[in-house]
């Protein structure tokens, strides 16, 4: 009787295992070296012809609002607005909404080259609480903070992340504004 006693829990605790390790297989993570195009920029050193700071000025030709629909790839679809919209340079102000699942990276070293770490969980819906960013040359640098009810995770934008109910972003537009230099980690 008391061997009958024990297997049902023992039998709830598999399960229970079994179910766990089916939910985290969803998430996967990755790590790579994100070299410089020109692998000696990663050696060299700060430039005395490169100011520590430099300021930018220009003024918003317009603002666009975006939403997305369900199941839309968020960094695709930025990238085919900003084509559409003629958005060369421009500042990616807010964002909002919620996402199926998604994909981003984070910094994950302190030397050159730079190395970058994935996380990507097609399956695990999440609040969009936050978007911010630049296009730059008419080329997408989105940071995104997302919440799930466990955690809140932020990164650069990837390909896999999908709308749920819908992401709505807004982008202030500088076409006159060169910002070609301020995301190239070479121009140090």
């Amino acid at each position: 009787m008391a061997a009958q006693f024990f297997r049902f829990p023992i039998r709830i605790g598999v399960l229970l295992l079994m179910a766990t390790s089916l939910l985290c297989a969803q998430e996967t993570r990755r790590t790579e070296v994100t070299p410089a195009p020109n692998p000696a920029d990663d050696t060299k050193e700060n430039s005395s012809a490169v100011p520590e700071v430099y300021a930018l000025t220009g003024h918003f030709d317009r603002i666009v609002v975006l939403r997305f629909k369900y199941k839309t790839d968020l960094l695709a679809g930025l990238q085919k607005m900003a084509k559409e919209q003629h958005i060369q340079n421009g500042v990616i102000l807010s964002a909002l909404g919620s996402v199926r699942g998604y994909q981003i990276h984070q910094v994950s070293n302190r030397t050159m080259p730079s190395q970058d770490t994935f996380e990507k969980n097609p399956t695990q819906p999440a609040d969009l609480v936050s978007m911010n960013g630049y296009v730059v040359n008419g080329r997408i640098h989105a940071h995104v903070t997302l919440s799930t009810p466990d955690r809140v995770m932020a990164g650069h934008l990837e390909p896999g992340t999908t709308a749920f109910t819908f992401v709505v972003v807004t982008i202030g537009v500088m076409n006159d504004t060169d910002l070609s230099r301020v995301d190239d980690k070479t121009y140090r």
